[in-house]
């Protein structure tokens, strides 16, 4: 059995809103939460950064100040414990690292940045369409039951795809539009939905 967690929301601060708060700009406090489309998001965020002559490495020192959101690195340790773990975002390779030490480096499958020789992001390319979705279907085609957990829109594709998906501190435009998944708000809660979620598919499953 697989849990695939998000990152940003679930286990760190989001990435975009601390840069944000640190320019000063306040349209890159925009996330998934509330634009759904992806690309849209994206495109947004590349021309404010080239507008306002920001870098790659602007954001990776504003990266390097964020610390995992209270509490989530004793979730993640008990997570380990109890499940296989794969942390599936959209953020990119050109972020994380930093992250990914502090939680102790679990499988992250994410995207890449394209970055120009003088440090500026000229674009970004997904490793897969709809990569969080289609790993849980992957994981699933190699016989492996996955739990999900997510806070944004674009969660909800792999909330859908896994046999059970549990919502983490949403805002309540998403529980409303999407109310078949649980809602948690504290890592006390997300522990026990996973508890319940993994006993409800091993009955079926000896079923």
């Amino acid at each position: 059995m697989l849990a695939c967690l998000d990152l940003e929301g679930v286990l760190v601060p989001e990435i975009w809103i601390a840069f944000a708060e640190k320019t000063g700009i306040e349209k890159l406090r925009l996330t998934t939460r509330d634009i759904p489309d992806y690309d849209q998001l994206m495109r947004g965020r590349l021309k404010i950064l080239a507008e306002n002559n920001l870098k790659l490495a602007d954001i990776q020192a504003a990266i390097r100040g964020i610390a995992p959101l209270e509490g989530a690195g004793e979730f993640l340790e008990w997570l380990r414990a109890e499940f296989q773990v794969a942390i599936l975002s959209d953020t990119f390779y050109e972020f994380a690292g930093p992250l990914m030490a502090q939680l102790g480096y679990p499988i992250l499958l994410c995207n890449f940045l394209e970055v120009n020789g003088g440090g500026r992001i000229t674009d970004y390319r997904l490793r897969q369409e709809d990569g969080k979705t289609k790993a849980v279907q992957a994981f699933k085609s190699l016989n492996l039951q996955v739990i999900a957990s997510g806070d944004s829109y674009n969660d909800t594709g792999m909330l859908k795809a896994a046999d059970a998906g549990i919502f983490f501190r949403p805002p309540e435009t998403i529980i409303k539009e999407f109310p078949q998944f649980q809602v948690t708000r504290t890592y006390a809660e997300l522990r026990a939905a996973f508890l319940t979620a993994r006993e409800s598919l091993l009955k079926c499953r000896g079923h």
